[in-house]
């Protein structure tokens, strides 16, 4: 019991603590790679190179392989097992942490086997077509604001970087575009395999993508309307502002966050993403115990690109939703109080930290829904997009322009429009429904088996 509580106790404590620091070292990083940049070419973008690499090759990689274990040892607290905790180096074990490694070493040396009659080149490229999109759209996810340093004196003049690799006029239109591209390496896969079940999988998992690609799209035009821009990095600073309150020492009152603006936005989006990336309850692309799924022919390291892009999907989805609904890297509170007694600096490193635990609950969210639900069938998982979360969306677009156009200017209309909304849904959530009742004929005729026994 105390090895556990202390556990629990340094993943609360160690993670903020450890996300502070990185965020630290990934500023100081950035503004080296900028003044080198503007020293010897004179043109900048050095930051934005050094963050390509800090963010999206190492901390990304590093959340989405270390998800491979937290999805097994969290299934593992959920069905009440241990879960992987044998692998070891040396005489540490880590409760199972080094399982990750493993796992990429097994990839890396698996035999890496083609059917005869595939499509050489293109059974080849088809991971690269799914792992790449998905790794690109956190290009444009906006980690931590803007700051303007010397690194203490460090450098000779100073340089003004974010935590932000590209921040395009078109932010959310790159999300779309990227985010579509997937459907080509699906579908390309299933029919390189020259298999007939992975054909069938290509085939499910493109009827699903696009079509969950139109809820996705819907699902944004409310918040694009909201803070009237497409740029995820706009977006995240306007939710810095206040709905009510923010005006004493600690800020305390309803922040602009867009989940309070466009809660229907906020699960029309998280369903349509969740979709997006396959994952149970909408894995039928994959269903293993069909044998049925589009990279079904799929071994050794091609293999592991599939399986590892769906934990980098999962945390660009966290990412994105975080820029988007929940503030992005602004805290709840404090932060004006937070400026004058830490500095500006230090509290963009503590935002970007909490841009981090933000995605962290996410990806744990995601978790959690992948193991709770069951398996959807495929009449349902259609009936949910066309039927469900279209016609909802376009509702969400109607009343979402009317008080934008109503508040003009304002969001307090907006924000009152999406409480009722929360409130609503924790009702209708809260609500227990009855227990059907059990037909009179049905139950006769079990009095009348059972007098009969």
């Amino acid at each position: 019991m105390r090895i556990r509580f202390g556990m629990v106790l340094l993943v609360f404590l160690g993670l903020p603590a450890a996300f502070v620091g990185v965020t630290a070292a990934f500023y100081a990083l950035a503004a080296l790679g900028e003044r080198a940049l503007l020293k010897w070419f004179g043109v900048p973008g050095g930051g934005g190179a050094v963050n390509s690499v800090t963010l999206m090759v190492l901390m990304l990689m590093v959340f989405a392989g270390l998800l491979t274990l937290a999805e097994r040892k969290w299934s593992g607290a959920m069905q009440d097992r241990i879960g992987p905790n044998r692998a070891n180096i040396g005489s540490f074990r880590w409760g199972g942490l080094p399982h990750f490694l493993a796992d990429a070493l097994k990839m890396i040396f698996k035999e890496d086997f083609t059917p005869e009659r595939a499509s050489k080149f293109l059974f080849s490229v088809a991971p690269a077509l799914v792992f790449v999109p998905a790794m690109l759209l956190f290009a444009v996810v906006p980690v931590a604001p803007p700051i303007y340093t010397s690194l203490h004196g460090l450098l000779a003049e100073p340089v003004t970087v974010a935590l932000q690799v590209a921040a395009p006029d078109f932010g959310v239109l790159f999300v779309f575009a990227f985010a579509s591209l997937a459907v080509y390496g699906t579908t390309i896969a299933g029919w390189a395999s020259n298999n007939k079940l992975a054909l069938l999988g290509a085939v499910r998992a493109s009827s699903q993508m696009i079509g969950y690609e139109v809820a996705l799209g819907l699902s944004l035009v409310g918040m694009m309307l909201t803070f009237s821009t497409v740029r995820l990095d706009a977006m995240s600073a306007l939710q810095g502002t206040w709905l009510w309150g923010g005006t004493g020492a600690f800020d305390v009152g309803l922040p602009a966050w867009g989940i309070f603006l466009q809660p229907i936005g906020f699960l029309l989006f998280f369903a349509a993403a969740f979709a997006e990336t396959k994952r149970a309850p909408f894995d039928m692309p994959e269903g293993e115990s069909e044998i049925v799924g589009y990279f079904v022919e799929y071994s050794g390291l091609k293999f592991g690109l599939f399986m590892i892009s769906e934990f980098v999907e999962v945390v660009v989805l966290s990412g994105v939703i975080t820029a988007i609904f929940l503030g992005g890297y602004h805290l709840p509170f404090g932060e004006r109080w937070l400026q004058m007694h830490i500095g500006p600096n230090w509290l963009a490193t503590l935002q970007g930290a909490t841009f981090w635990v933000k995605v962290l609950i996410m990806c744990w969210l995601q978790l959690t829904v992948r193991w709770t639900f069951p398996r959807f069938r495929y009449d349902q998982v259609q009936k949910l997009c066309w039927k469900m979360l279209l016609p909802l969306g376009l509702a969400n677009i109607f009343v979402s322009g009317a008080l934008v156009l109503l508040d003009r200017g304002d969001l307090r209309l907006l924000a009152l429009a999406g409480i009722l909304e929360i409130v609503v849904m924790v009702a209708v959530i809260a609500v227990k429904p009855k227990p059907a009742a059990v037909p009179q004929v049905a139950e006769a005729a079990a009095h009348g088996h059972a007098a009969g026994h």
